[in-house]
């Protein structure tokens, strides 16, 4: 397609304000500049529900994480405001907004959207306001904040043209007897919906809306306020792609006034991405009508094969301190062979992460543990047996973050082995800190019990890691754990969700997926089978005897 011709779709099925012939170039879209975001110049997000953009009398002011200003005043609808949302969800029917059966039209309309969606995303002027759209809200390097907006470009191509169709492919089962067949088929849930966190603030919330939608669901979606810019500003492009105003809900609110909504819309369906705690009270709820990808305290293990130590300490350091360790598989427990420590492996990760700053934001703002809260985390740890600081544990210097958010420095306490299995000290070292925070241990081969013990004792099952070459260590480990996304060999990782391959918990009935389409499947989607029984009934059929 020439990029004259996208421009003219673009433009044509934009809403009458957005029909112009340079769409591209102005990003007109867009009502923000990210880097004129400000103290003095503070952007403002607002709620969109039953096709229409809305603002209400309430206003949350969000600072700035590094400097805090009050540069974004954020829309928040209160509990009183709710009914336009609670009436918006519950006109959609438990069918859908389309099905195999109705209105198949529109999985063909997602399939252009996503199209339009993912080239536009793809143009570098738009690519680059999203990246330095994140980076203001959730600062994380450009690097890191552009892989976000890469990684969605690349989901939205690939369920272009027929690839959502395909999505709804149904199966068919000869019957009994001439005339009887059964099908299955994939079917919507209807109202749905969606509540995402802050570290992910494009990526998370657009993967997961798109697949409602191309299922054929209605969502209502809740991003965190602290993030919620990002997302308003992406809708606004779907619009400008073609989706119906219509077919999202946008809310901006607490949580609380989300929880009533819930309770007085009664999706039928909510997927929340976030911490276990409100995961199991929306599951409490909800009546357990919930698909869950909460907390990962992830482990990787390095297994006695020693290869490639630069390498392996790059990933190390990678997957513990980039985006400040604010990844739900972000590096937690690290369990180190006695091998590498004939290394350099310690020394090259000290110094990697050593290495990180604010200037360019490879090290920030943690936004959901204060400053205190870490360092107090640290000091009870270094109070069992044998633990020492290995490198960090202090306070970034010269810099002005809030006191609200966190900011210390890339973190490493060693805890052994034998301690962390202890009752009293287990939860202790398993406490998920979403920060650039990290527990490492070493073991002997005849300690492998152990940490298969420790793996076992865990409760989130997220992401983890088998650096091996090793093919009997390797299957000895997955055969005794259960992370539903687990990398192995001398390149494995904790961190990295691409739009290739499955995102998310195992071990957990409620869990959900991310980014492919058994994913998609899964949490947008249930099993409806339809049997065909059509005749003839046989010649000279007669009344049976009563059974």
């Amino acid at each position: 397609m020439s990029m004259l011709r996208f421009c003219n779709q673009i433009r044509n099925n934009a809403p009458h304000s957005l029909r112009f012939s340079r769409f591209i170039n102005s990003l007109q879209f867009a009502t923000v500049k990210a880097e004129e975001i400000s103290g003095s110049q503070p952007a403002e997000v607002q709620n969109l529900v039953q096709g229409k953009w809305i603002q209400d009398g309430n206003w949350n002011t969000i600072l700035d994480p590094l400097n805090g200003e009050s540069f974004i005043k954020v829309s928040e609808v209160d509990e009183s405001g709710i009914k336009p949302f609670v009436e918006s969800l519950t006109k959609c029917p438990k069918h859908g907004l389309h099905n195999p059966f109705k209105s198949p039209e529109r999985y063909l309309l997602y399939g252009d959207v996503s199209a339009k969606a993912g080239h536009l995303l793809s143009t570098p002027e738009v690519s680059d306001f999203f990246t330095k759209l994140v980076q203001r809200v959730s600062p994380k390097s450009y690097q890191q904040a552009y892989a976000e907006v890469y990684v969605t470009a690349k989901f939205l191509e690939n369920f272009s043209s027929d690839q959502v169709r395909f999505l709804a492919r149904s199966f068919g089962v000869p019957g009994n007897h001439l005339g009887q067949q059964s099908h299955g088929f994939r079917w919507p849930y209807g109202p749905v919906a969606l509540i995402t966190p802050f570290n992910f603030p494009l990526e998370i919330p657009v993967l997961q809306l798109m697949g409602a939608l191309y299922m054929g669901n209605k969502p209502v979606l809740k991003v965190d306020s602290k993030v919620c810019i990002v997302m308003e500003q992406m809708l606004r492009l779907l619009h400008a792609c073609g989706m119906p105003m219509e077919d999202v809900d946008f809310i901006n609110s607490d949580g609380g006034t989300m929880n009533k909504l819930l309770l007085e819309a009664n999706p039928r369906m909510t997927l929340f991405t976030g911490s276990s705690r409100v995961a199991n009270k929306l599951a409490y709820d909800l009546n357990g009508r919930v698909k869950l990808e909460d907390a990962g305290f992830d482990w990787k293990i390095l297994g006695p094969d020693v290869h490639e130590v630069d390498y392996v300490s790059w990933v190390c350091d990678q997957d513990a301190y980039a985006c400040s360790g604010q990844k739900c598989s972000a590096q937690s427990l690290l369990f180190v062979h006695e091998n590498w420590g004939k290394t350099s492996f310690m020394d090259q990760l000290s110094t990697l992460a050593g290495r990180r700053k604010l200037d360019d934001l490879t090290i920030g703002p943690v936004l959901t543990f204060t400053t205190k809260a870490m360092l107090d985390h640290k000091n009870n740890l270094l109070r069992i047996p044998g633990a020492k600081l290995l490198f960090g544990g202090e306070e970034l210097e010269n810099h002005s973050i809030p006191s609200i958010y966190g900011a210390i420095k890339p973190t490493a306490i060693f805890v052994p082995i034998e301690q962390i299995l202890k009752k009293e000290h287990y939860e202790l070292v398993t406490k998920e800190i979403f920060g650039p925070f990290q527990i490492i241990t070493e073991y002997k081969d005849t300690q492998i019990p152990m940490v298969l013990e420790a793996l076992e004792k865990m409760h989130a099952h997220l992401t983890a890691a088998v650096v091996s070459n090793d093919p009997l260590f390797i299957q000895d480990i997955l055969g005794h754990t259960v992370n539903g996304t687990t990398y192995v060999g001398l390149r494995a990782r904790t961190t990295g969700a691409p739009q290739n391959h499955w995102f998310g918990p195992a071990g957990d009935p409620r869990g959900a997926g991310i980014g492919t389409p058994e994913a998609i499947k899964l949490v947008w989607s249930c099993h409806r089978e339809v049997i065909y029984d059509h005749g003839p009934v046989p010649n000279n059929w007669q009344i049976p005897p009563s059974t």
